[in-house]
């Protein structure tokens, strides 16, 4: 089955807020087998919205909306799907009494509008909204099928679970299940290159990449009757890509870089301290995001003055005189000083210039050195990065936590 997932609102167009809602529900299609061919966005105009749901469902057997079903004069959906399915409104007693309850429950007159929200195209499968007022529905008629959800992401999820999830699993025969590999040290053309072969023979899982964040992801995307069977497909398909990349890469589910890090420092009781200078702090922010970190990270500092680096890192004021403070001398000292001053195993350190000023031909923007310090050791990464000033941030923080796996890996 094809669906197409359409959301309405002008905020949306605008950006006044970000549209989760169309994530959302694809993985939720996913898990159901129910491929989704498209994403649309359209904002609150009678017209819009009528093209956009009729080229919908000419495309597609199943249209899933979320917004306009308030009880202002823009929220029109309802009255849209109506017409197009050639339907009269009809009104629903206990839609009305779900209202009448919440306003009686929050002590408030209910306004007329409100009963907006009490008609539904006639035959349509009532949704009860438990967490709001706007009930959604469900109709089906010409083969095809149109699902109705409330816009407010809260209201939205705990419907699709409750209400259309198991609807749309009588409807589906199968399930789709996506695995992650994760590749750093890479980049994108490279990786792609070494598994040509995979894709261009891919058939059923199939591999696609995407980059971000100084990384490249692999999603291996199997369809069967069922988990199991859609996992034994995955199964080799992830170990020879394994295989392929080796240290380069790791498994996860939606996991991050720093929690597959987190997991290990744990599991090998590894302690550990940041010296921050570039990354402000982020690293270390990163690090207490996992529960339970503070089992082994000990203490994180953020160093960005020279003054700063030499009294708490004890950084020698030569070595900030003769290499500069962004210099894989400097980052090794800050590594060392950081382990011993907190008495860890590991000390990790970043220095940079995250711009966009303070860049020379010889240092220039987005040159970095991450250092670690382990067993006695210090191993140095130089490493410049393109991009403004929080892009250079981020990607010097991730590739530290790549740097710091190959580390715990070894």
């Amino acid at each position: 089955m094809k669906a197409e997932i359409l959301c309405i609102g002008t905020e949306l167009l605008h950006g006044d807020i970000v549209n989760t809602n169309a994530k959302y529900i694809s993985v939720k299609l996913a898990e159901l087998g129910i491929d989704v061919y498209y994403h649309s966005v359209v904002g609150d105009n009678p017209e819009r919205i009528k093209n956009a749901f009729e080229l919908a469902l000419d495309r597609v057997d199943i249209v899933i909306t979320t917004g306009g079903l308030g009880p202002t004069q823009d929220d029109i959906t309802k009255e849209i799907a109506a017409q197009y399915f050639k339907l009269n409104m009809s009104y629903d007693e206990e839609s009305f009494l779900h209202v009448k309850n919440i306003y009686k429950r929050l002590n408030k007159d209910m306004s007329e509008n409100n009963l907006r929200q009490v008609y539904f195209p006639e035959g349509s499968i009532i949704l009860e909204n438990t967490c709001g007022t706007a009930n959604g529905c469900i109709i089906e008629k010409k083969e095809k099928i149109s699902v109705l959800m409330p816009g407010p992401p809260i209201e939205m999820k705990t419907m699709m679970e409750k209400k259309v999830m198991p609807y749309l699993k009588e409807k589906s025969d199968g399930v789709v299940v996506g695995e992650k590999i994760i590749v750093t040290g890479l980049g994108e053309s490279t990786a792609e290159t070494m598994i040509m072969d995979l894709i261009k023979s891919q058939k059923n899982p199939t591999i696609a990449p995407f980059a971000g964040r100084g990384r490249v992801v692999f999603r291996i995307t199997a369809k069967a009757q069922n988990k199991e069977k859609a996992g034994e497909l995955i199964k080799p398909v992830r170990e020879e890509l394994l295989k392929r990349f080796g240290k380069n890469a790791y498994p996860v589910d939606e996991t991050s870089i720093e929690k597959y890090v987190c997991q290990k420092l744990l599991e090998k009781n590894l302690t550990i301290a940041t010296a921050e200078s570039c990354t402000g702090g982020l690293i270390a922010s990163k690090l207490v995001n996992y529960p339970g970190i503070s089992k082994v990270f000990k203490e994180g500092f953020v160093t960005y003055s020279n003054e700063a680096k030499i009294k708490r890192l004890n950084v020698k004021e030569e070595t900030l005189e003769k290499y500069g403070a962004v210099s894989s001398q400097t980052a090794e000292e800050m590594a060392k000083g950081a382990a011993l001053a907190a008495e860890t195993d590991i000390g990790l350190a970043v220095t940079g210039i995250a711009g966009p000023e303070g860049g020379t031909h010889e240092k220039p923007v987005g040159l970095v050195y991450i250092a670690i310090y382990h067993k006695g050791k210090t191993h140095v990464r130089e490493s410049n990065y393109p991009g403004g000033r929080n892009i250079i941030r981020e990607r010097s923080a991730n590739y530290s936590f790549d740097f710091l796996k190959r580390e715990i890996l070894s």
